[in-house]
């Protein structure tokens, strides 16, 4: 395995990765965001007010978005399935 090939693979796993944390993380990071300024605007340093909604927010992206998640994770491992001659030889 030419080293090329294995920067390229490993190029592509961590952008999978980045794409897959991103689309559960980054809504959940806003509404974060959201309720801290209503905390600090409001005085309340309630604990679970800023834990619940992220929670809610990120089951509801991972429901909504499982599919396209999956679909993105499956079409990646077929991509290293048909990479694994170019590896190999």
């Amino acid at each position: 395995m030419s080293p090329e090939v294995f920067v390229e693979i490993l190029r592509e796993a961590m952008f999978m990765v980045i794409v897959l944390v991103s689309a559960v993380i980054v809504p959940s990071l806003i509404v974060g965001l959201v309720v801290a300024v209503f905390q600090a605007a409001t005085s309340i340093n309630e604990q679970t007010m800023s834990f619940l909604p992220r929670l809610l927010v990120t089951l509801l992206a991972l429901s909504w978005g499982g599919n396209w998640l999956v679909q993105k994770l499956m079409d990646f491992t077929f991509h290293m399935v048909e990479m694994i001659p170019q590896v190999v030889g």
